[in-house]
């Protein structure tokens, strides 16, 4: 397991890191070199409602794409359309560079999220073909919480490219694109390498492939060419968790991560630091929301906490995720003490960014079958991409500085994401019961058949 460790954590963790610098960068370049007169505002003649779109079309086209992605790795298997994906966000991302005016921005931005749009959902998908529901709360934890580091090293790399505004005639904004991208170009050609599924691994004997093949159970999806389990769509379709599972995502991203599309600006806008320093400003968060989520897969890992729990809080011994970040935005809300307000800022964004994978073993193992699972993870998360679209017009520059406005906003989404969370719970619970309960039965059914054989002998 540590060969196959290696490629789809260790790798895809590396992948993540550039595709959420190439993502992340775009909230930096809103207040790079602002004093020199070069921001990209300025150059582009963007009004602020205009930034909000170019900032927003990113997830539309996530939304639009993400879904059937995740079956499109199946097509084409994984390590090819990995391929096709980093390739594709790499070269858009650098295109970004070049853009003159908002149509021009609009289009790279909306081609970037075409391209990135399937990588995400892909890779837990991939996971599911190697690993029990219960073996990924660790994994997925290193998975993200490296993504969680991606925006704090988009702050530093956008503090030091902003010293060369002017370098070769380009605007500091404009290196900043074009440097970030480049990584993601290099990175594709590593993908043609994965281990696709584990009957097909060439890193692993054939002992380790049925092995591997064995050990899971009879709902997980399967890299058998040619297996197309349709049934389990219309089951994705009519189980409810399906729907309070959607909720929940959509809450949680506009609730707990629509800050994090306009962070730099609003730290910048705290008033008490430069641009230049605001890039600094916004590694914390991000670098507290890696070493949160670490604690927290960990005590997952070893069933010291669990999932449910600690997504919501009922219950004192677990982690208070969900209820943490609303008693944060309260105090957001009523303080007016600029250290204060930022440090309570580092405690939301750590634990917003902590809230999906938690959860997310859970909703796998709520998923069955091949199509079923590869439409279910894609739906799911393109879900969260509602904290792009709305986020950049709930955390718009008219409600600042305060953002009293946002953070109501953001308060309101947050409930119902609670409410539908543990609704989810509930059915995910009653659901095992009835399992356990057929289990014991069949079990029991087969030991009188035993015994009256035994009788009869």
């Amino acid at each position: 397991m540590r060969k196959v460790d290696l490629w789809l954590v260790g790798f895809y963790s590396l992948v993540y890191v550039f595709r959420v610098i190439d993502s992340a960068n775009y909230s930096n370049a809103a207040i790079i070199n602002l004093e020199n007169g070069t921001g990209i505002k300025k150059q582009l003649g963007l009004s602020p409602s205009q930034w909000a779109w170019t900032l927003s079309i990113f997830s539309y086209s996530y939304m639009i794409f993400e879904p059937t992605n995740t079956l499109a790795m199946k097509v084409f298997s994984p390590s090819r359309w990995m391929f096709v994906l980093i390739l594709g966000w790499g070269i858009s991302a650098c295109s970004s560079s070049a853009a003159q005016d908002f149509t021009g921005m609009m289009c790279v931005r909306f081609a970037i999220g075409v391209a990135e749009a399937g990588f995400f959902p892909a890779v837990l998908y991939h996971m599911a073909f190697w690993w029990r529901p219960t073996e990924m709360p660790q994994r997925i934890a290193i998975f993200y919480s490296v993504g969680q580091l991606s925006p704090a090293v988009s702050g530093l790399l956008a503090y030091a490219i902003g010293f060369m505004d002017g370098i070769g005639g380009l605007a500091g904004w404009r290196w900043l694109f074009l440097i970030e991208g480049l990584p993601a170009i290099v990175l594709s050609v590593g993908a043609l390498w994965l281990p696709d599924y584990p009957e097909t691994a060439r890193i692993l004997t054939e002992k380790e492939k049925v092995f591997l093949q064995d050990r899971l159970g009879k709902s997980a999806p399967s890299g058998k060419k040619g297996h197309w389990d349709f049934n389990s769509l219309r089951k994705l379709v009519k189980d409810p968790t399906f729907y309070t599972f959607t909720v929940y995502w959509i809450c949680h991203g506009i609730g707990g991560f629509g800050v994090g599309t306009a962070l730099p600006t609003v730290i910048y806008e705290l008033g008490f630091t430069t641009t230049s320093n605001s890039q600094l400003m916004n590694i914390p968060p991000y670098v507290s929301a890696f070493i949160f989520l670490n604690v927290v897969g960990h005590f997952l890992h070893k069933k010291t906490i669990r999932p449910w729990t600690t997504a919501v809080a009922s219950n004192i011994d677990d982690f208070a995720v969900e209820s943490t970040i609303i008693v944060s935005y309260i105090i957001l809300y009523t303080v007016h003490v600029p250290v204060v307000r930022y440090i309570f800022l580092i405690v939301a964004v750590s634990c917003a960014g902590s809230a999906y994978p938690v959860i997310w073993p859970e909703r796998i193992r709520a998923l069955e079958g091949t199509v079923g699972s590869g439409i279910g993870i894609g739906w799911t998360n393109a879900m969260a991409q509602f904290s792009g679209v709305a986020g950049p017009h709930v955390f718009s520059t008219v409600f600042g500085p305060t953002y009293h406005v946002s953070y109501g906003i953001c308060l309101a989404f947050l409930c119902v994401g609670i409410a539908a969370i543990l609704t989810s719970w509930l059915l995910v619970w009653r659901r095992d019961r009835e399992m356990r309960m057929e289990r014991a039965r069949v079990i029991f059914m087969h030991h009188s058949v035993v015994a009256c054989v035994y009788q009869d002998t």
